[in-house]
């Protein structure tokens, strides 16, 4: 029975990062149903991009009450993991601090943990007021009803249940510090020393059922909200890194042509091209390629890793202008949509060993033309998202599909492209006439 907590623990703690990684798995194949994409290029700028973005947050300060209360939340949550680190040895071998032999380093150490546990349960209840007292706009957006408000929440809910247990633990391990040598005395609580004045005259075993429970509940809430980020925006913390390193690096503005559309403008211009000669062999047993995507199967790994990274935040949102203008284009939604449906493909699979047509797909029955056809190709979305994500891209390549595909582009659209092809030019004057403006000057 000496063993059994230890015993409890390392099976809580399988059953916990088991269940962690099974869901990992899944998202990295969910991931895998996109076009494979070459990123190989640039390395440099990328890991720069991944230091400067990712572990900086340098794009997160741009605005800053929400940046700074990020920066607390997301250091404290980094290095508070140490503590982890010694709760988790501590529940597997029975030990109690076992890092303290560090002396005065581990002194440091406890104390800033404390104080980033406060900035941390600071910059949370911050996030909850904007969000539902102050009531930021981008935060009661129409796609932001149901299961994402509610999530935002939870979370926060967890973050700030976290700190206080952590905080509370450490109030009573003071308390015990002094009256039972299995509490080695060690560390320094400038925060719960704060606390643990409310613990005086509580016995013994009262203190140690207190800072039992909390050390429990603490490292099963852990556990617990390791495992929500599957069914949350939160995935973000794990898939921020790799995002970063695989957002785009040359210039927003510029635009991927298809080698296909490319080769075939060639071959028009090429005076000595014969364009009646038969394909090669292999070439012609090829199955023509799909222009742009309809779907999340069209769209490359990049762009799905984009949509498990969304964090919801709805900066892209507020800076669109389509949307400030009351069109129903959301980049945010864009983004929720195409992560949506890679679930449901995803679930496809699993329960069929592979995708069997379901009658839907990503274009109409999740994201409606109206909205891309809303986009002004600005790119303030892209420029906006802290964390590299390009809802543009897929806005795009859907619009290429109803181009290219479909035939299907708005009548303006239509009537532009047709005056290119007769007239050289968008509008509808003659080629002859294009410089008469230059004769009223």
């Amino acid at each position: 029975m000496e063993y059994l907590p230890n015993i409890l623990f390392f099976i809580l703690l399988a059953a916990g990062i088991g269940y962690f990684t099974f869901n990992i798995r899944e998202v990295i194949r969910n991931i895998k149903i996109g076009r494979e994409i070459d990123a190989s290029d640039h390395k440099k700028e990328r890991w720069n991009n991944v230091m400067r973005i990712a572990l900086g947050q340098s794009k997160m300060v741009v605005r800053p009450v929400s940046g700074i209360m990020h920066i607390f939340v997301y250091v404290g949550f980094i290095i508070i993991n140490i503590e982890v680190l010694e709760i988790i040895i501590d529940g597997i071998f029975g030990t109690h601090r076992i890092l303290s032999f560090l002396g005065p380093v581990y002194d440091i150490l406890i104390a800033s943990f404390e104080i980033l546990a406060l900035l941390v349960l600071v910059g949370v209840i911050v996030f909850w007021i904007r969000r539902n007292i102050q009531k930021l706009r981008r935060f009661w957006a129409r796609e932001m009803k149901g299961w994402p408000k509610d999530d935002a929440n939870y979370i926060l809910y967890f973050e700030m249940v976290l700190m206080v247990l952590f905080l509370t633990m450490n109030a009573a391990d003071l308390q015990l510090q002094g009256i039972n040598p299995h509490y080695v005395e060690a560390g320094a609580f400038p925060i719960s020393g704060l606390i643990s004045p409310l613990f005086d005259g509580l016995s013994e075993a009262t203190l140690i059922a207190i800072e039992r429970s909390a050390w429990w509940l603490h490292i099963i809430g852990i556990l617990v909200f390791l495992n929500y980020l599957y069914f949350s925006k939160h995935l973000h913390i794990i898939l921020a890194f790799p995002n970063v390193y695989f957002g785009k690096v040359v210039p927003k503005g510029k635009f991927k042509n298809l080698e296909s559309v490319t080769n075939e403008v060639k071959l028009m211009m090429d005076p000595n091209a014969d364009p009646f000669a038969a394909p090669a062999e292999d070439e012609a047993d090829a199955e023509p390629d799909k222009f742009g995507a309809s779907d999340v199967m069209d769209l490359s790994r990049i762009q799905l890793l984009n949509a498990y990274t969304c964090t919801e935040c709805g900066r892209c949102t507020s800076e669109c202008p389509a949307n400030l203008t009351g069109k129903k284009l959301s980049p945010r939604k864009i983004m929720m949509d195409t992560r949506d449906r890679i679930e449901e493909v995803g679930k496809n699979i699993s329960k069929n060993g592979e995708f069997k047509p379901d009658g839907k797909q990503l274009l109409d029955d999740y994201i409606l033309r109206e909205e891309l056809w809303a986009c002004t190709t600005c790119n303030a979305c892209v420029e906006a998202c802290p964390v590299s994500i390009d809802p543009l891209s897929i806005i795009m390549d859907m619009r290429q599909y109803l181009v290219m595909e479909q035939s299907a582009a708005p009548n303006e659209l239509n009537v532009a492209m047709t005056n290119i092809e007769n007239n050289g030019a968008p509008w509808p004057y003659n080629q002859m006439d294009r410089l008469n403006w230059n004769d009223e000057a």
